[in-house]
């Protein structure tokens, strides 16, 4: 059986919940008590050293066998694997601050961060449906922590004055996967 060690509200554990959820997966969810220091001493340290949720066990570690498919070949790879980056460099960190600070000149960058990588996903989406082309992937499913925090801030103006990002953000964030995840988010 597979498990996944986490904190439901880690936006890591999320996208770990939701890429499971999107391939069909069953696996049991064992909450770490973060707030109380659990994912810093043993047993947890023993799945990962570093400490950090979440952590992952299957024995035979085959994650691509049905569902959604969220990896290609080739071109199509190479392409999901720039607008990773993008995320994660670019979008993740802006996001990642928004609402999190009361330092409103550290708020201000961010935001100013923020619009110009929205003012780009505008355009790409402007030509796909998704950031890594036609079909969703784990370029999409990595910004589906992010844009629900951004969609419940003040910070949703940057998404709906784009008409394009506007879409594609609900329609990503309306996927079965993600519901689920939200809906483990509101039992705990």
């Amino acid at each position: 059986m597979k498990k996944v060690h986490g904190e439901v509200f880690s936006s890591a554990t999320q996208r770990v919940l939701a890429c499971l959820y999107e391939k069909e997966l069953d696996f049991e969810f064992v909450p770490v008590g973060m707030r109380t220091g659990a994912h810093k001493k043993q047993p947890f340290l023993s799945l990962n050293p570093f400490g950090l949720v979440p952590a992952f066990e299957d024995g035979d570690m085959t994650l691509f066998d049905k569902g959604t498919q969220l990896i290609y070949d080739g071109k199509k790879m190479a392409i999901a694997s720039v607008w990773m980056d993008v995320e994660a460099h670019q979008f993740d960190p802006a996001a990642s601050k928004l609402g999190g600070t009361a330092d409103a000149a550290a708020v201000q960058e961010k935001e100013a961060k923020l619009v110009q990588v929205l003012d780009i996903y505008e355009v790409r989406l402007a030509q796909f449906k998704y950031l890594g082309g036609d079909d969703f992937t784990l370029v999409d499913l990595h910004h589906l922590p992010r844009l629900q925090r951004l969609m419940g801030s003040q910070m949703k103006k940057l998404v709906d004055s784009r008409p394009h990002v506007s879409a594609w953000c609900a329609d990503i964030l309306a996927r079965p996967a993600w519901l689920k995840v939200l809906a483990m988010q509101a039992n705990n």
